[in-house]
This record gives structure tokens, C-alpha cells and sequence, in this order.
């Protein structure tokens, strides 16, 4: 993608983000695991006030402890120094 000064353009997808997990030794027992951005709202939905976004570890980023996951909404910007919750529920077949 091009831009008027013949300067590539930095492409920006909503719905990825990066995300560093504490206390981690292997990376890649992570991905494919579930998180979960839980937040509170002002107004209530089937009754209650908390709501959650959904995502899925995608794969690694770099040689530290940082996954790239993808959401399934956008984000909002009081999410960077949010906490999400990892579920360690879905488990690959290959690892064992």
C-alpha cells in the first residue's frame, strides 16, 4: 500500500495485539489457548455489568514471553494496561 509520498504505509490491525504473559518458561505451550479482556460496563446485559472479549493466542512474538492474539472486537484503549485471563482449557494433542 502506497501513500502520496511513495512511502510504504504501515498497515494497523485492530483486532491483534500483543500480549506478555507472566511467569512463563515455553511460549509455545500457550498458543492456541483462549483469552479473555473482562471489563465492566455501565449498563446491564442479560444481568449483569461485566462483559468479556474473546481471543485466541495466535503465535509467538520474538524470543521473550510475548504472543501475538487475536480478538474477535476491537479492542478499547483502556485495554493497554488492562489484564486479560489466560484459560489453559484447550489443549493441543501434539504436546503430550
Amino acid at each position: 500500500m502506497m501513500d502520496r509520498e511513495g512511502e510504504r504505509a504501515r498497515l494497523f490491525y485492530r483486532t491483534t495485539s500483543l500480549l506478555q504473559i507472566e511467569g512463563v518458561n515455553k511460549v509455545n505451550w500457550y498458543l492456541e489457548k483462549r483469552i479473555s479482556y473482562v471489563y465492566k460496563a455501565k449498563t446491564k446485559k442479560n444481568g449483569t455489568l461485566s462483559r468479556s472479549i474473546w481471543s485466541r493466542v495466535m503465535r509467538p512474538h520474538g524470543n521473550s514471553d510475548i504472543v501475538r492474539a487475536r480478538f474477535k472486537k476491537n479492542l478499547p484503549p483502556s485495554s493497554v494496561i488492562g489484564r486479560v485471563r489466560v484459560f489453559m482449557s484447550p489443549i493441543r494433542m501434539w504436546d503430550f
